[in-house]
């Protein structure tokens, strides 16, 4: 499903199917009373959307493993991403519960069986992560789960997803999701309104992902192969795709001018994305015209497999998505592009990231309380206005201090 479909599916469906869950809450309370907090045996965390979200979400993974040592943990999130929730290791595989998302009927049978299985697993607690869909609060309340945690958007409008929450987080768009995701884990036994009243979270990098003995090697020597002009060559990654939003994407036109001054400086250009961003892709190289000057976009096989290319490459720039985060994995110094979203809520948390925002006016256009869907007429501005010039002294000096 393309965004737009998913937008309103979840608002025409979602706004009612909310409401009449809500009405049975109030009268499953009125007869049982509330659910008592207890150190919960079985937790299910429910993350649908990118990637990304998944790395910024693991101090939360670690903190509920660290306070909750002998409770299961679990997953509900679409199949598209499971990958990345591997990759991380914050839970056994048998534990995820997938949905795919590329078609209606899919998603509607997927769905059905997600239900069947959250209802048989008997789960103490829900964390539904995400910021103010209904299809996800959906899900979480089917769970069964006594305890309801999510975030909920006090006096907003518009965003209405139902009242059957019991652990009510304050959305704060002031704080650092992985610092709100955090409280979160804190709500779980927490009481008072707003909930969980506690000194803000310091959060740190995610830990680095380990390769096994001789994989970095190997794919270094498999790229070689591939193109072996840019063996003995500093190779810079750019991901120019905007993926699902590209009004988060850096100009074209600045990314052929960013290549076109690298390749002259002496550096090989690999254009990095999935297959979808080939034709972009393509279009750069073509008009590069330059040897060093290499289309990547759907080379690598998975997401461990890009990262184990990250570490043969020098820097990375990258739109604001999938790729950025990753590189919080890596030690691969990183240039992110941020404009319609702020790296005050969203940067990766390493020090390796470094990101580019000039803040304008009306910047950060996409929010949790739009449903991410930017007023912007396509005229990003506040991306348009990081130039060509800027991108290109940061990146000279990240490269050579990685000398």
């Amino acid at each position: 499903m393309n965004i737009n479909l998913q937008r309103a599916v979840d608002r025409l469906a979602g706004v009612p199917i909310c409401a009449g869950l809500s009405l049975l809450e109030k009268l499953r309370v009125f007869f049982a009373g509330e659910s008592k907090p207890q150190a919960p045996k079985r937790i299910l965390i429910v993350l649908l959307s990118e990637m990304g979200s998944l790395v910024l979400a693991q101090p939360m993974f670690a903190e509920l493993k660290r306070r909750y040592p002998n409770a299961e943990l679990h997953m509900l999130m679409f199949r598209k991403n499971r990958e990345v929730l591997d990759l991380l290791g914050v839970m056994p595989k048998e534990n995820v519960i997938t949905l795919n998302d590329k078609a209606l009927g899919e998603f509607a049978g997927d769905s059905l069986k997600a239900i069947s299985k959250m209802r048989s697993l008997d789960f103490d607690v829900v964390i539904d992560c995400e910021l103010f869909t209904r299809a996800s609060s959906v899900f979480s309340y089917l769970s069964g789960a006594k305890v309801h945690v999510g975030f909920y958007a006090h006096t907003q409008e518009g965003l209405y997803r139902g009242s059957f929450m019991n652990r009510k987080v304050m959305y704060n768009p002031y704080r650092h999701l992985s610092q709100q995701f955090l409280t979160m884990v804190d709500a779980i036994s927490s009481s008072g309104t707003p909930i969980a009243k506690a000194p803000a979270h310091e959060v740190s990098a995610p830990p680095m992902l380990q390769f096994a003995e001789g994989e970095l090697e190997t794919v270094a020597a498999e790229l070689h192969r591939d193109f072996p002009l840019i063996k003995d060559k500093r190779l810079v990654l750019v991901y120019p795709d905007g993926g699902l939003l590209p009004i988060r994407a850096w100009p074209p036109a600045y990314y052929k001018q960013l290549c076109d001054e690298l390749l002259k400086a002496g550096y090989a250009v690999g254009l990095i994305g999935l297959p979808d961003a080939k034709p972009l892709a393509q279009e750069i190289v073509a008009h590069c015209k330059h040897e060093l000057c290499i289309d990547l976009a759907g080379y690598t096989k998975s997401v461990r497999h890009l990262l184990a290319v990250f570490h043969r490459a020098s820097l990375l720039v990258t739109n604001d998505g999938g790729p950025g985060q990753f590189a919080a994995l890596t030690p691969l110094p990183t240039l992110v592009f941020f404009g319609p979203e702020t790296p005050a809520l969203y940067s990766p948390l390493a020090p390796n990231i470094h990101c580019l925002f000039t803040g304008l006016s009306c910047s950060p256009c996409l929010t949790a309380y739009n449903h991410r869907n930017s007023p912007c007429d396509g005229n990003n501005q506040c991306l348009q206005q990081i130039t060509p010039e800027q991108v290109l002294v940061k990146a000279h000096a990240l490269l050579q201090e990685a000398q």
